[in-house]
C-alpha cells in the first residue's frame, strides 16, 4: 500500500509534558547523572570533566557540565538526539551501553529544566538546544529544538536557510545562558581534541529546602547527594566520586569530579582471596527468546524481498525474450544482480535465524568472583554489571539474608550480557524480575560454596577479623588506623592503579613506605617499581584468579526413599493424632476425660520441631548436680508437691497433644491426697507452683466447682508451658550453630521426680505417713512468688539454667543468661543469651563454663534454686549459694575467697572510686559478686596510665634537662678548644720573633718545647 494513502490517518504526537514524564524514570540522581557519562563512553571517549560553574543568576545557582573527548556528532547524527527511541547502538552483540535512544533526554532532564549542547566532529560545530523553559514561557506543545551548526574553520553558519538560522540562535540568545555568539564560541573552544562533546544542564531541580539536590559546595572535590546523611547511607549512594569509581567492571576512561580524578577501580582486584566460579544454566531465556522473534520476522521480510525481485526477474527474461537491445539487457542485468543480491541478503539472515535459535537451546555461561571486602567489611553484597555497566550493588543473597556473621563482608561481582539479562530503561534495574531472581539465588548458593573453601569460618570469624584491625564489636565500626594493621591489609590486596596514558591497569609490588601514599592524578607507567611493567607498550597482565566448583550434594536413591519413607510415616502419625482427638462441648465432656489428657486443645506440630526433637535425642546429657544437692535427704512423700516437673525426650510426637501427655506423664502427683470419702472439703487447692496435673486413679473426682479451678489451673500452666517453649525456640533459632530447638535430657532429679511419682500411687493404699512440724510450718507459710516457682520450675533440670553471666565478645562484655546447658566428661558448655548486644552481634553465644570468656555476674536467687535446695533450706540455716562455675566447692573455700576478693579490691582501690573503700570490708558474698568490677578496673587502669605518664613526663623532662646540659657543656668545651688553639698559635707566633730558627709543626712539638723551656728555667 503507497504512503500515499496514510496521509489523511491521525498520527501520534510527542508533547512538551513527556519531556517531565520521561524523567521521572530515574529515582536514583546519580543515575541519571552516569546516563551522561554513558554516552561518553560509547564515544569511545578517554577522558570526561563534570565540573559545576557558578551562574547565581540561574534557578540552583550554578550550571553542571560534562565535557568529553570522543568522536562527537556531525548535524545528522545530532538529529539522532532529539528523536526518542532512536539508537544506532541497538544490537544484541553490542558492547555499548546505550541501547533505547532515551538516556540523554531523560537523564539531562531529571537533573535540571534546560539543557544545551555543543559537539565537534569533521570540521563541524554543532549545538542543540533543549529547554522546557522555552516551552513554557512560550506556551508551546510541541517539542522544539532547535540546532544551528557552523564551519569548524571560518565560523560562519552552515545553511541554506538564513531565517531558520536566524530564528534558532535568537532563541537559544533568549532562554539560554550564552546571549551572543561570542559566549557559544567560547563554549566551543572548551572541546580542545579534535572532536568532542560538551553538555550544559541548567535550572536545576530543587528540593523543598529551594536548595538543588546536588551538593557541590560541602566537598569542592565532589558531587553529593543533598539532605543524605555521612553514616547509616553506602558511600556510592552519598558521593558521585564513589559511585564513579565503580560504575564500570573493567573502567577505560578517566573521569574527572572538579577537576580532580576520580581513582576508578577495578573490584575484583580490591578483594582479599578472590576465587571465580563458572556458572551456566538455560533459565535465561526471555532475552534470547525475543532476538529470535525478531530475526525471524527478519528473515521472512528478507525472504519476501527476494522471491518479489526473483520474479520480477523471471518476468523481464520472458518478456526481453530475444531482444538484444543494450538497454534491455541493461534492464535485465539491474533485476538479476538485485534479486541475487537480495537473495544473498536472504540467506544470510535466516541463517542467522536459525543460529540464534540454535543458541536459544545452549546454556548461558556466567562468571561469578567472590572476594572478602577487608578495607570496609560492612559495604558487602552483590555487584551486578550489564556490558561493564553497574546496575544493582551491595544486593544481599544467600546466607547474607540471614544477618549472621556468615558470608559478612563478601562482595560479589558479575558482568551479565544483554542476550542473558535486560536492563530496565533507568539501569537500575532488570527488565525480568523472575530471571534476576534466579541470578541471585545462583549467586547465593556459589557464595555459600565460597565461604567453604575460604576456610574462614573452620579459623573463627572472629579471630580473622581481629587480623585486619576489626577490634570492635559492632559491625559497622571501621578498622583500626593502627600501622601494623593497616600493613597487614596493604600486604593482602596489592595496589592495582591504572596509567593516565595509555590506560592499561598495573599491580604495582607492596612496599612498606607505600602504605597510605597518595600517588598522583597523572600517574604513568614509568612511575612502576616494577621493571616489567614500567613502559606503557609492556601488555597488560591479565587477572588470573583461583577457579571454585559448586559441590551439590547428590542424593541417592536409597536416601530419596527413606526420606519419602518417613515423610509417609510422618503424615500417617499426624491422621492418627488427629483422629484421637475429640471436642469439649460441655462439663460432661470434661468429666468423661481421663485426668492424665491435658486441656489444652491440641495443634498438629510442626516437621520442624518434629526434626528439632530429634536431634535433641541425641545430645549430650545435662552436667551432674552438686554434692550438696545431690546429697540433700529428699522429702517425704506428703512434700511430693513442689517438685520440679521434668521434661523427658520422647521420640518425635505428630501432635502437641501428645506431647503435652509425655510432659503430663513425666510430672510427679500433687501433695498426697487423703480419700476423698473422708475430707474432700479439706484438701487444698494445688497451687500454681506446684505445676502438677493429676494422675488418673479410681479416687472420687472433686467437687465442680473446685474441678472447675483445676481445670483453669492446669489450662493456665499449659499456656505458660507454651509460652516457654515458645521462647526457647527462638532462643534456639537465633543460635549460630545449627540447632532449632533446646530440649534437655532427663537427669538425675528426674529420676527422682519419677521415684516421688511412684511413691505418691502407693499413697492410695497405705494410710498418710505423720507429717513433720517443718512441713506444716512450711505449708502454712504464704507462698513468696509462686508466677516465678511456676517459671523457674519449667525450665528444666540443669542447675546452671538460669544464672546471669556475663560474656566477653570482642574484648567487651555482654550480660546474658544461662538458657541452654551441654556437658561431657571433659567439659560443659553454657548457651547465653545476650540481654543487649549491637544489632550487627549475634544475640547468643557458646561458651566453656569456667573458661576466661564468660564470669558470674550474681549468684542465683532464691527463686531458682533446686526443690532439694529449698527443703534444704527449710531444715536449717540457709547456706551460701555455691559458685557455679566450679563444681561443688564448699562453704570454707567459699569463705577464703570472698576474704581474697576483699583484699585484693583493697589493695588496687583506685582513688575517688564511687563506692567507699571502708565498705569493702562490710560487703557479703552476693555484694562482692554483684561488685561493678568492669568499672572499677576502668578507673584503676586510668589511674595507673594517668601515673604512668607522670613519670614518663617526669623522665621525660629530666631526659631534656640533661640534654640540654650535656649540649651546653658541648658548647663550653668547643669554645675551650678554639681558645686553646688560638693561644698556641700566638706562642708560635710569639717564638718564632723571639728566635727565628725555630721550627714548630704540631700541637705536640709546642707543648714538648714549652715543658723543655720550664724545665731548663728551673
Amino acid at each position: 500500500m503507497a504512503y500515499s494513502n496514510y496521509s489523511s490517518l491521525n498520527r501520534a504526537q510527542l508533547t512538551f509534558e513527556y519531556l517531565h514524564t520521561n524523567s521521572t524514570t530515574h529515582e536514583f540522581l546519580f543515575g541519571a547523572l552516569a546516563e551522561l557519562v554513558d554516552n561518553s563512553r560509547d564515544a569511545n571517549a578517554t577522558r570526561i570533566d563534570i565540573y559545576s560553574e557558578k551562574r547565581p543568576e540561574l534557578r540552583g545557582g550554578y550550571m553542571l557540565c560534562f565535557l568529553d573527548d570522543g568522536t562527537g556528532m556531525d548535524p545528522n547524527e545530532a538529529t539522532h538526539v532529539i528523536q526518542f527511541g532512536k539508537s544506532s547502538k541497538r544490537s544484541s552483540e553490542s558492547s555499548q551501553i546505550g541501547q533505547y535512544g532515551n538516556g540523554l533526554k531523560s537523564g539531562s532532564m531529571r537533573i535540571g529544566k534546560d539543557f544545551i549542547l555543543f559537539t565537534k566532529k569533521d570540521n563541524t560545530l554543532t549545538c542543540l538546544f533543549l529547554s522546557r523553559t522555552f516551552h513554557e514561557e512560550e506556551g508551546l506543545d510541541e517539542v522544539i529544538v532547535p540546532l544551528p551548526t557552523w564551519d569548524l574553520n571560518t565560523r560562519e553558519p552552515m545553511t541554506s536557510d538564513p531565517e531558520k538560522y536566524a530564528i534558532e540562535t535568537e532563541l537559544i540568545y533568549k532562554y539560554s545562558p550564552f546571549k551572543n555568539e561570542q559566549q557559544l564560541m567560547e563554549q566551543f573552544n572548551k572541546i580542545e581534541s579534535s572532536s568532542g562533546t560538551l553538555v550544559i544542564i541548567y535550572n536545576l531541580k530543587l528540593m523543598d529546602t529551594r536548595e538543588p539536590e546536588l551538593d557541590v559546595e560541602t566537598d569542592h572535590q565532589d558531587i553529593l547527594m543533598a539532605g543524605t546523611p555521612a553514616e547509616g547511607v553506602k558511600p556510592e549512594r552519598r558521593s558521585f566520586r564513589a559511585y564513579a569509581a565503580v560504575l564500570y567492571i573493567d573502567p577505560r576512561m578517566r573521569i574527572f569530579i572538579q577537576g580532580h580524578k576520580v581513582r576508578t577501580k577495578r573490584l575484583s582486584c580490591c578483594l582479599y582471596k578472590p576465587r571465580v566460579y563458572k556458572y551456566s544454566s538455560t533459565r535465561f531465556k526471555t532475552r534470547a527468546e525475543q532476538e529470535v522473534k525478531k530475526a525471524d520476522h527478519l528473515a521472512k521480510i528478507a525472504e519476501e524481498k527476494a522471491r518479489e525481485a526473483e520474479s520480477k526477474r523471471l518476468a523481464l527474461e520472458a518478456k526481453s525474450g530475444d531482444d538484444l537491445s543494450k538497454e534491455s539487457r541493461a534492464i535485465l542485468r539491474k533485476a538479476q544482480d538485485a534479486a541475487m543480491m537480495l537473495r544473498r541478503d536472504a540467506d544470510m539472515k535466516r541463517k542467522i535465524q536459525e543460529t540464534k535459535q540454535k543458541a536459544l537451546k545452549e546454556p548461558k555461561e556466567l562468571s561469578f568472583i567472590f572476594g572478602v571486602n577487608i578495607g570496609q567489611r560492612d559495604l558487602d553484597g552483590m555487584f551486578v554489571y550489564n556490558c561493564s555497566r553497574l546496575i544493582k550493588m551491595y544486593e544481599k543473597t544467600g546466607p547474607q539474608l540471614e544477618g549472621g556473621m556468615a558470608c559478612g563482608g563478601v562482595v560479589g561481582v558479575v558482568d551479565v550480557p544483554y542476550l542473558v539479562l535486560e536492563p530496565t530503561h533507568n539501569k537500575q534495574d532488570f527488565a525480568d524480575a523472575k530471571e534476576y531472581r534466579h541470578l541471585l539465588k545462583s549467586m547465593g548458593e556459589h557464595l555459600a560454596q565460597y565461604w567453604k573453601d575460604s576456610n574462614i569460618a573452620q579459623k573463627g570469624i572472629v579471630k580473622f577479623w581481629d587480623e585486619f584491625g576489626y577490634l570492635s564489636a559492632s559491625w559497622s565500626a571501621p578498622p583500626s588506623s593502627e600501622q601494623r594493621y593497616k600493613r597487614r591489609r596493604g600486604m593482602e590486596i596489592p595496589l592495582t592503579i591504572q596509567c593516565d596514558k595509555c590506560l592499561k591497569w598495573r599491580t604495582l609490588p607492596f612496599q612498606m613506605d607505600a602504605v597510605d601514599k597518595r600517588y598522583p592524578d597523572s600517574w604513568v607507567c614509568l612511575m612502576n617499581p616494577d621493571s616489567t611493567q614500567d613502559r606503557c607498550d609492556a601488555p597488560e597482565q591479565k587477572q588470573n584468579f583461583p577457579c571454585g566448583i559448586l559441590k551439590r550434594d547428590k542424593q541417592t536413591a536409597e536416601d530419596k526413599q527413606r526420606e519419602l519413607t518417613e515423610k509417609i510415616k510422618l503424615q500417617q502419625e499426624k491422621l492418627q493424632a488427629l483422629q484421637k482427638t475429640s471436642t469439649i462441648k460441655s462439663a460432661t465432656d470434661v468429666k468423661k476425660l481421663p485426668l492424665d489428657v491435658s486441656m489444652k486443645p491440641s495443634t498438629v506440630s510442626s516437621p520442624q520441631a518434629t526434626r528439632s526433637s530429634e536431634r535433641s535425642l541425641a545430645r549430650p546429657r545435662s552436667p551432674p548436680l552438686p554434692s550438696h544437692l545431690k546429697n540433700a535427704p529428699s522429702a517425704p512423700p506428703a512434700r511430693a508437691g513442689p517438685q520440679r516437673p521434668t521434661r523427658t525426650p520422647a521420640p518425635p510426637p505428630p501432635a502437641k497433644v501428645e506431647q503435652s501427655r509425655v510432659r503430663a506423664a513425666a510430672k510427679p502427683p500433687p501433695s498426697a491426697p487423703k480419700p476423698a470419702s473422708k475430707a474432700p472439703a479439706k484438701t487444698p487447692p494445688p497451687s500454681r507452683s506446684s505445676r502438677t496435673p493429676a494422675k488418673a486413679s479410681p479416687v472420687k473426682p472433686a467437687p465442680a466447682s473446685q474441678r472447675k479451678r483445676i481445670i483453669e489451673q492446669e489450662d493456665s500452666e499449659e499456656e505458660e508451658e507454651e509460652e516457654e517453649e515458645e521462647e526457647e525456640e527462638e532462643d534456639e533459632q537465633n543460635d549460630s550453630e545449627e540447632e532449632s530447638e533446646e530440649e534437655e535430657p532427663q537427669t538425675k532429679k528426674s529420676k527422682m521426680a519419677a521415684a516421688l511419682g511412684n511413691r505418691g500411687k502407693a499413697v492410695e493404699k497405705a494410710p498418710p505417713p505423720k507429717r513433720s512440724k517443718v512441713a506444716e510450718a512450711s505449708e502454712k507459710a504464704p507462698e513468696q512468688d509462686p508466677e516465678k516457682d511456676t517459671k523457674n520450675a519449667q525450665k528444666g533440670e540443669a542447675p546452671d539454667k538460669g544464672l546471669l553471666v556475663e560474656v566477653r565478645v570482642n574484648k567487651e562484655w555482654f550480660t546474658g543468661k544461662v538458657v541452654a546447658v551441654e556437658s561431657n566428661k571433659q567439659s560443659v558448655r553454657w548457651k547465653v543469651k545476650f540481654d543487649y548486644v549491637p544489632r550487627s552481634t549475634p544475640k547468643d553465644r557458646w561458651v566453656f563454663k569456667g573458661s576466661d570468656e564468660v564470669r558470674l555476674m550474681r549468684p542465683p536467687s532464691p527463686i531458682s534454686q533446686t526443690p532439694d535446695t529449698q527443703q534444704e533450706t527449710e531444715k536449717g540455716p540457709a547456706p551460701m549459694e555455691p559458685d557455679t562455675t566450679q563444681p561443688g566447692t564448699s562453704r570454707e573455700v567459699t569463705d577464703s575467697l570472698v576474704t581474697m576478693m576483699r583484699t585484693m579490691l583493697r589493695y588496687f582501690f583506685p582513688p575517688d572510686f564511687r563506692i567507699p573503700k571502708d565498705d569493702v570490708n562490710s560487703m557479703t558474698a552476693e555484694e562482692l559478686v554483684a561488685f561493678p568490677l568492669k568499672e572499677y578496673f576502668q578507673q584503676y587502669e586510668l589511674g595507673l596510665q594517668s601515673l604512668c605518664n607522670s613519670y614518663q613526663s617526669r623522665a621525660d623532662a629530666r631526659a631534656k634537662a640533661v640534654e640540654e646540659k650535656s649540649s651546653n657543656a658541648e658548647i663550653k668545651l668547643k669554645e675551650a678548644d678554639e681558645k686553646l688553639q688560638k693561644l698556641r698559635t700566638n706562642i708560635v707566633a710569639l717564638l718564632q720573633k723571639v728566635q727565628e730558627d725555630i721550627d714548630i709543626n704540631t700541637d705536640d712539638e709546642l707543648d714538648a718545647y714549652i715543658e723543655d723551656l720550664l724545665t731548663k728555667g728551673d
